[in-house]
């Protein structure tokens, strides 16, 4: 599991005394923990005791995306960052989004995005921007963040124009 894997690293990484690395996913596992107190809150009105406990733990899939989340907020920081100058703060996130990137798929490359999103269009029978929300919709989902929103986007927008 998941989870596992990733309390397994936190702990290695603390007796190697790799401060960053457990900063980061000391960073990942409370983001887990408040997306489960969420799930628990959700489900307390239909479950309690221990099918609650156990109906709340997130598995392997709900934890992909909040390391995806965390990722995507990393992201933008670093962009931000470097818009603003602040290169130490950059390569702190930059580092930082290396320790969350173990636990990510990797990410596909433009060929088969471009197939995906042309697959989307046939068969929908999109011709035209009015649909570049239905296109987004269906190829995020398909691609499970394995790529990212903007550069679906581009391509989308390139097939349709």
């Amino acid at each position: 599991m998941l989870i596992s894997q990733i309390k397994q690293d936190l702990i290695n990484y603390q007796k190697e005394r790799r401060l960053e690395e457990v900063s980061s996913l000391r960073m990942l596992l409370s983001s887990i923990v408040m997306k489960e107190k969420d799930k628990r809150l959700k489900l307390s009105s239909l479950y309690s005791g221990e099918e609650l406990e156990l109906k709340s733990k997130l598995d392997d899939e709900e934890i992909l995306e909040v390391v995806f989340s965390e990722a995507k907020k990393i992201k933008d920081a670093i962009s931000e960052f470097e818009k603003a100058g602040r290169q130490d703060l950059k390569e702190k996130e930059e580092k930082e989004l290396k320790t969350l990137q173990k636990y990510l798929p990797e990410e596909m490359g433009e060929e088969e995005i471009r197939g995906i999103i042309k697959e989307i269009i046939e068969k929908k029978g999109i011709s035209d921007m009015k649909g570049i929300g239905i296109i987004m919709k269906e190829a995020i989902e398909r691609t499970r963040g394995r790529a990212q929103g903007k550069k679906i986007n581009e391509i989308a927008r390139e097939l349709l124009s």
